[in-house]
């Protein structure tokens, strides 16, 4: 499916893991808002010490809670969704400046872990408690399920091909997709009717108020960026230290499903070109498939899967789908680049009915670094036996046909992808077939409560947005249009084939630790490189 791509995105996005020093309980927030604001009080985060990783010693630094908030804020005495939470202290407490949200995009990311990110600099540690969290919906915070087993979910999900080029292909897809929406239906209870962003922003504010902050301190990857964007126009007075990284277009998103996914396959082209234009660069061997053409010889792969698959030496195929989900998958971060490109060499060796040859000191590719290609790229683990629990959840579209509106006929998406994928021939319609699913969703964006504007209120303090010049899930441009649509904003730019870039370059953490701290704005127009290449030079 599609969402793979997404999915992708709060992995590529996601902090790594650490364990800290021990540290003292957390003091009172010393950040007060610019204007003392009666607000309506809501009952304190009652927090547990917990230890993020049982299998190793507790740090004694973490805390875990399950939060409620009202399933719908129309009715706020009424039934009640609880939001899985996780605070990593502050290093030190008599400095402490207050919390940092965090949300790792999707949507359907989980966030509950991101409390134990090494992303940040050492000083936001000492002055933030870092706050992971699962949205509602999403992971540990009541999980939006479409069905009862793991078998019923694969009876479904099995008969969906990702990038359908045939009419069978499309038709079954189609099908599926129906008898998908329609479980959920069932299934999935009155929580989908309450997925859309403005709700996980409501949520967010709650939290805020509930760990005793005057003001906001969040940073958002990804779809993370249309929650901070989203909170920032609700909540204009509530900003202190905002950052977006990997931006949507909120405007267009909100407005135009169709378009905004168009322009997402431009985007993924855009940094395809880059990463093959880098790689002949590079050469071989410290790009694997460097020799030659690149442009022409993957478009030549690509083609080819077009018609029919391509069979390794072992049995194993490599198919249209699987092939576009691990190109897809490798643009989300730099560090798989290199390995893809060695998949692609290995690949064009078995077409052209030869054995991989030596990449002198740079290694050989193989036919066993083609079988990579031959994987679909998971959007939930399912492989289980008969009768077990699914533990997947169906946020993703829970969230997307609330926020997007897209046309109720699924045989519009057929159509798109045929004259998507003339502009854009790898992801044209691998984009086009992310979202048939809003066209019978229970509850569409047509039929709910949400946010769609305006996004240039005036916020307490400037916004902080990142973005690659070569992203491949959110295009630079949306980057752009995210700064521009929003009233006090300025915009920093890092010259990476990325998703999102906070953590990847020391500069830009340097910039990212001011504004945090010291409410520091970064000066507009910066380019900024990253620390790593992907084709670093041969040793």
């Amino acid at each position: 499916m599609s969402r793979i791509s997404t999915l992708t995105g709060a992995v590529a996005c996601a902090l790594a893991l650490v364990t800290g020093s021990t540290v003292a309980a957390t003091a009172a927030p010393v950040d007060p808002a610019p204007q003392a604001v009666a607000e309506a009080k809501v009952d304190p985060v009652a927090w547990t010490p917990c230890n993020p990783d049982p299998s190793k010693p507790d740090p004694k630094i973490y805390d875990c809670a399950v939060y409620p908030v009202p399933l719908d804020y129309a009715h706020p005495e009424g039934e009640k969704v609880g939001i899985a939470m996780m605070r990593r202290r502050a290093g030190d407490p008599a400095k402490r400046i207050g919390s940092l949200f965090l949300n790792p995009g999707g949507p359907g990311g989980s966030g509950y872990l991101w409390a134990t990110t090494t992303r940040f600099e050492p000083v936001v540690q000492e002055r933030f408690d870092l706050v992971g969290f699962d949205p509602r919906g999403v992971a540990r915070s009541n999980p939006l399920r479409c069905f009862g087993t793991a078998e019923e979910a694969d009876a479904v999900f099995d008969r969906m091909t990702g990038v359908p080029v045939t009419g069978a292909e499309v038709d079954g897809t189609l099908a599926a997709t129906r008898d998908y929406t329609d479980a959920c239906g069932r299934n999935a209870g009155r929580l989908i009717e309450h997925m859309s962003t403005i709700n996980v922003v409501r949520d967010l504010d709650r939290m805020r108020r509930a760990v005793g902050d005057a003001q906001l301190n969040f940073a958002g990857f990804s779809y993370g960026t249309l929650i901070g964007a989203t909170y920032a126009n609700m909540y204009p007075d509530k900003v202190r230290a905002l950052i977006i990284d990997g931006n949507v277009d909120p405007n267009l998103r909100l407005h135009n499903g169709l378009e905004y996914d168009r322009q997402r396959a431009d985007g993924f082209e855009i940094a395809l070109a880059e990463f093959l234009k880098r790689c002949q660069t590079a050469g071989a061997p410290r790009c694997a498939f460097g020799e030659g053409d690149t442009r022409a010889r993957f478009d030549a792969l690509r083609d080819h899967l077009r018609t029919s698959p391509v069979t390794l030496p072992d049995g194993t195929k490599v198919t249209l789908s699987s092939f576009t989900s691990q190109v897809a998958n490798a643009l989300y971060a730099q560090s798989r680049q290199a390995p893809l490109a060695k998949s692609l060499q290995a690949l064009d060796q078995v077409v052209q009915g030869q054995q991989a040859p030596s990449l002198a000191a740079g290694g050989s590719a193989s036919a066993e670094d083609a079988k990579v290609l031959a994987v679909t790229v998971p959007s939930a683990l399912r492989e289980a036996p008969a009768d077990t629990p699914y533990t997947a959840d169906d946020s993703y579209y829970g969230v997307n046909c609330q926020d997007k509106p897209y046309p109720s006929n699924p045989q519009v998406f057929p159509l798109l992808a045929r004259a998507w994928e003339w502009q854009s021939p790898t992801f044209g319609r691998y984009q086009a077939f992310d979202a048939p699913a809003c066209a019978t969703w229970p509850a569409p964006a047509r039929d709910v409560e949400r946010f769609s504007g305006p996004w240039n209120r005036r916020t307490a303090n400037p916004v902080m947005v990142i973005g690659n010049l070569y992203d491949p899930a959110t295009q630079y441009v949306f980057a752009q249009r995210m700064q521009r649509q929003l009233s006090r904003a300025v915009l920093v730019t890092v010259d990476s084939v990325e998703h999102c870039a906070v953590g990847r370059s020391k500069a830009l953490n340097a910039l990212v630790t001011s504004y945090l701290v010291d409410k520091a704005v970064p000066k507009p127009g910066q380019v900024l490189k990253p620390d790593a290449e992907p084709f670093p030079p041969v040793t």
